[in-house]
């Protein structure tokens, strides 16, 4: 071999070895630096509870990284939550909503239900639209983090103006986007902070074309704004908080850490997010300034998403609460007349109390939540579908859609949508029970229509299309038993709708 050769092939092995261990040193870089971090809140912040700072942040950034605390430490923050919450008879906030968002991210990870916490369901407040967004997109953006970290259902949420869905919390960051791919609060100019956090929101929805485009012109402008020594700034002042927020949407949108566009002059985000650690583990808000506990919590918590991002994992997306399987009885239906229906169908699966012990039994539900009642009813099995154009991929009720679809229990409101937010009313719930019935072997319509509707004297204001499912319904005792009227274009109730399922499959001896 000549020198040149041997030269060259010294060159080879020699580049072949740095490029294999610079991701290793990369990810021993943080989990080092997480491991001192860690350490460092889990000492100064001993007795986590209800707040911004020393409480909901820090547990997430613990729970979710993995860290070594001390027996009782997430048990007794969850304890002190309960309490500050009993206190407050759940209200956390009147106007700032993102306060529920972010502890629902904290309980969450810790396995907890936001939707139960000291009998209080956390999340309902996120089933308004217009007073989530008061705050502005950051509302938004953290209603999106909060429901989609435990696969939760949106809630519905009777007194709203405006009835939340998913969409609208999407759209209403689309629609905040500025004409250079960024978002900001107030200015007109790309922020790091909120470009970074709509990022981390909207991660998880780019299936959707407009999502997917709109993500695309916020990487670029958030690779614009990235300065020379590879961070970042808020205001025009660079801080330890714009960088972790970059490094956590980076990590959620799955971008390397070595990615091109976010690497200048050699210097990474996690560089630049590193120059503001102490030896102690604490993290300074700005290069000149002392140990700041806000600083470290955002630090401690882009550390883990960057941690979680090296085994394909996400920071927001946990196991859902494994709340969906109540059994018991639920002290709000004892002694109801629905009762027995309700607690039958909870011990199958079919149905689920609003928290560990409460069903809600006169709360209304959505199309969408019904349809997935009678799927489960029905024992079918989950099938996507791209039938309606509201009904989306990433909905948690898709597959329920999509079941009902094919067995042809549901057709949808018209113009290719299904209005899964809606709710549902007595004749809509009636027509997809009785169209249910052909699954389960009956005929789906009535032998006498005019008979079996006679002793409802409002029978006539049924919808034309919803008398013969009506009639069925009737003559087969799936209404009420006690019901003197039809009510048809009422919203039905959950504890009406769990009698009518279970008189349902009586009728047709699966019970």
């Amino acid at each position: 071999m000549t020198q040149t050769k041997r030269i060259l092939a010294f060159v080879l092995v020699l580049v072949l070895c740095v490029g294999l261990t610079v991701p290793a040193m990369a990810e021993d870089i943080i989990g080092a630096q997480y491991e001192k971090t860690a350490g460092y809140v889990a000492k100064t912040v001993a007795s986590p509870g209800f707040g911004s700072i020393g409480g909901d942040w820090a547990v997430l950034g613990l729970a979710r990284g993995g860290a070594d605390v001390k027996s009782g430490y997430f048990e007794g923050y969850y304890e002190r939550l309960e309490s500050y919450v009993k206190s407050c008879e759940g209200v956390l906030h009147k106007r700032k909503y993102t306060e529920y968002s972010r502890v629902a991210l904290a309980v969450t990870a810790i396995g907890k239900d936001a939707r139960d916490v000291a009998g209080y369901n956390l999340l309902l407040p996120l089933g308004d639209y217009e007073k989530t967004v008061y705050q502005g997109v950051n509302g938004a953006i953290f209603a999106l983090l909060a429901l989609d970290a435990g696969q939760y259902e949106v809630p519905v949420n009777a007194d709203a103006k405006t009835q939340a869905t998913r969409e609208l919390y999407v759209q209403k960051i689309l629609g905040s986007q500025l004409s250079d791919g960024g978002w900001n609060i107030a200015g007109t100019a790309a922020d790091a902070d909120l470009t970074a956090m709509a990022l981390q929101a909207l991660a998880g929805y780019t299936a959707q074309a407009s999502v997917k485009a709109a993500v695309e012109k916020g990487v670029a402008a958030l690779s614009k704004i990235q300065g020379a020594d590879g961070g970042f700034s808020t205001g025009g002042a660079e801080t330890c908080e714009s960088n972790a927020q970059v490094l956590v949407a980076l990590a959620e949108l799955g971008i390397s850490l070595d990615d091109s566009r976010f690497v200048k002059n050699g210097n990474t985000a996690l560089d630049a997010l590193l120059t503001y650690a102490n030896a102690d583990g604490s993290f300074r808000h700005t290069m000149d300034g002392d140990a700041n506990e806000m600083a470290t919590e955002q630090a401690l918590y882009a550390l883990a998403a960057a941690k979680l991002a090296e085994s394909g994992k996400s920071l927001y997306k946990m196991d859902a609460p494994k709340a969906d399987t109540q059994s018991g009885t639920f002290r709000d239906v004892v002694g109801h007349k629905n009762q027995k229906a309700i607690e039958a169908l909870t011990e199958k699966g079919v149905v689920n109390g609003m928290t560990a012990d409460t069903f809600a039994p006169d709360a209304g539900l959505t199309r969408a939540q019904f349809c997935a009642i009678v799927v489960r009813a029905l024992g079918l099995s989950q099938e996507k579908t791209a039938e309606f154009t509201d009904v989306l991929q990433t909905d948690w009720f898709c597959g329920f859609v999509g079941a009902a679809s094919k067995a042809g229990i549901v057709n949808g409101v018209g113009n290719g949508k299904f209005n899964p937010q809606g709710a549902i009313t007595r004749e809509q719930a009636a027509t997809m029970l009785a169209r249910a019935s052909k699954t389960l072997g009956l005929s789906g319509a009535a032998k006498d229509a005019d008979s079996a509707l006679k002793a409802y004297p409002d029978a006539q204001a049924a919808s034309s299309y919803a008398k013969d499912a009506l009639a069925f319904c009737a003559e087969h005792a799936i209404l009420e038993a006690d019901r003197t009227d039809l009510k048809p274009s009422e919203a039905i109730c959950r504890c009406e709708v769990a009698q009518m399922v279970w008189n349902l499959l009586a009728a047709a001896g699966e019970v």
